[in-house]
């Protein structure tokens, strides 16, 4: 991402956790633990490690993954709280991408590539950490399991 878009983005940071926060607090709650006054308590860490993780990434030496973080029974916390803060970070890119005139296309698709790769890269790490010990994890699986098997005639 140029450093003056970075720079820029970065200034827009209060609004940036502002919305993220109102965006946090009208997402459906799938759990206690997705209580938005809980979590909000994320955003700041999250911030600071997205920005730093902006200043140095490059997407040609990080290619995309495939994969979205795996949620198996969709109650962990930090589908909505990254859900709301990747709209959140797109929202102000786009805003400060309209407001500087010069950057070409290509420019601007590289700058949200490179920030969908930060965040990309964080929400998953930290989605599959929290699924790693969740205790509906394993009773999901077994389900699927169950499932699959043919049935007995």
């Amino acid at each position: 991402m140029q450093t003056e878009l970075l720079l820029a983005l970065e200034a827009l940071r209060p609004g940036i956790r502002a919305n993220w926060e109102n965006l946090l607090r009208i997402e459906r709650i799938n759990s206690p633990l997705a209580n938005p006054d809980t979590l909000v308590h994320l955003l700041d860490t999250t911030l600071d490690e997205i920005f730093r993780d902006l200043h140095v990434w490059s997407p040609r030496r990080h290619p995309p993954r495939a994969h979205e973080p795996l949620c198996p029974c969709g109650r962990n916390p930090l589908l909505a709280y990254f859900s709301s803060g990747r709209q959140a970070l797109r929202e102000a890119l786009i805003v400060v991408e309209s407001a500087s005139h010069e950057h070409l296309v290509h420019q601007r698709d590289v700058a949200m590539e490179c920030l969908d790769q930060v965040f990309d890269h964080i929400a998953r790490r930290e989605i599959e950490s929290f699924c790693a010990i969740c205790q509906f994890r394993s009773a999901v699986v077994n389900a699927a399991v169950v499932a699959r098997q043919p049935a007995h005639a």
